[in-house]
């Protein structure tokens, strides 16, 4: 895959496992968890099947929240393989459809994909990811893409969105 910043930059859509990663080089799988400490439905059960390690980093990071940075918005990298990082980004409030809409927060989606465009640029890293905020958490691509295009690929990262 050949790199492309700027006016010719765009997200690049393959079908696939965004588990099994596509490419060469380091890359860093993008997902996003809720705020509850909750893990066990949607894209992160292919991640535990493949790794035990995100599931562990997450839940010890959001046991451990009084004591770190664990909230919207924050994420934690979890290296899994040689050349392999999985982003746990929080970017949902809860887990459930309520009175205050669906648990997607876009602003914290945002801030999370920031951070990962840090990281991503500081280790050479091309960005791997499902629709995220699109499944459970009921967001809308519509609203996620445009963070994605200006967050990550607007500063000269790489991205893949795998679907099914």
């Amino acid at each position: 895959m050949a790199e492309k910043t700027g006016i010719d930059a765009a997200i690049v859509y393959a079908k696939g496992d965004a588990t099994a990663p596509q490419g060469k080089g380091v890359k860093m799988i993008v997902h996003v968890c809720n705020d509850l400490g909750g893990w066990g439905k949607g894209f992160v059960l292919a991640l535990s099947r493949r790794w035990p390690e995100p599931e562990r980093a997450y839940r010890r990071w959001h046991r451990e929240r009084a004591r770190n940075d664990f909230g919207l918005g924050a994420v934690q990298f979890v290296p899994v393989g040689e050349h392999v990082w999985v982003a746990n980004v929080v970017g949902q409030r809860g887990i459930r459809t309520g009175s205050k809409g669906v648990p997607v927060r876009y602003e914290a989606i945002a801030a999370g994909l920031g951070r990962v465009a840090d990281k991503a640029l500081e280790s050479g890293a091309s960005v791997h990811m499902p629709r995220i905020g699109c499944g459970l958490a009921g967001g809308k691509w519509s609203r996620v893409e445009p963070l994605i295009t200006q967050r990550l690929i607007g500063r000269g990262v790489a991205v893949t969105v795998y679907d099914q």
